[in-house]
């Protein structure tokens, strides 16, 4: 394997694995052990599931101290949409994650490096790595750091917000579509895109449909006025 791609990403995150092993097995897609057909290749599979439950304790703990007055629903809809499968790919494109992913031949070719579910996989398997490698504090600074730094603006009516914006920049019309549902029929996660001018400008996740379009509005709101510098 490329020892490359491993020591590209400890300096993107800032860390250096003590257990090299870890940092292969966390970016080693399922296609490329299969492709090889070789058991001494492990994909990260495991280790996402690992991370997937780590990332939900410092997540939930995180906000939880942050914002004392939030009621519990709050809290779970924000956690939502900031470790769903959208946020985590945002994330794992600003650090290069899916240029390091050891893939199959095939994946590669059908631009497996930018497919959401593959590179927040990888996110989800490197914190899990990190948390075997150096234990709760270190991989919960890298958490909060990379995924949870959040502030304010996520308890504003943002669709309210873009909607303002949107018509006084005369910018089109404005639409929400549900782009995904995932979970069984008691505990739904849904993930929802805004269009405006018939172009996606935003996704978000959500326990249900307002939820979803509010975060989807966050976002584009926020490129917006990053955009105009306002």
């Amino acid at each position: 394997m490329n020892a490359g791609k491993i020591e590209a990403l400890e300096k993107i995150i800032g860390y250096v694995f003590k257990n090299k092993e870890l940092v292969k097995e966390a970016l080693t897609h399922s296609s490329f052990a299969n492709e090889r057909n070789i058991n001494k290749i492990k994909c990260n599979e495991r280790l996402e599931f690992l991370g997937d439950a780590v990332l939900e304790l410092v997540s939930s703990e995180y906000l939880f101290q942050k914002y004392p007055d939030v009621p519990e629903g709050e809290l779970t809809k924000i956690r939502a949409s900031l470790v769903c499968e959208p946020a985590l790919a945002a994330c794992a494109k600003k650090l290069q994650v899916g240029d390091l992913i050891f893939l199959g031949k095939g994946e590669d070719a059908s631009g497996g490096r930018n497919k959401a579910s593959i590179i927040s996989d990888a996110m989800e398997a490197i914190i899990g790595a990190v948390y075997l490698d150096s234990g709760l504090e270190v991989v919960r600074q890298f958490i909060i750091a990379n995924i949870l730094d959040v502030d304010e603006e996520l308890f504003r009516d943002h669709k309210s917000g873009l909607q303002e914006f949107v018509q006084a920049k005369n910018l089109g019309n404005i639409s929400y579509e549900i782009v995904g549902e995932t979970g069984p029929e008691h505990k739904k996660e849904f993930e929802v895109r805004v269009l405006i001018a018939g172009s996606e400008k935003g996704r978000g996740c959500g326990k249900n449909k307002k939820a979803a379009e509010q975060m989807a509005a966050f976002c584009a709101y926020k490129k917006y006025r990053e955009e105009y510098g306002e």
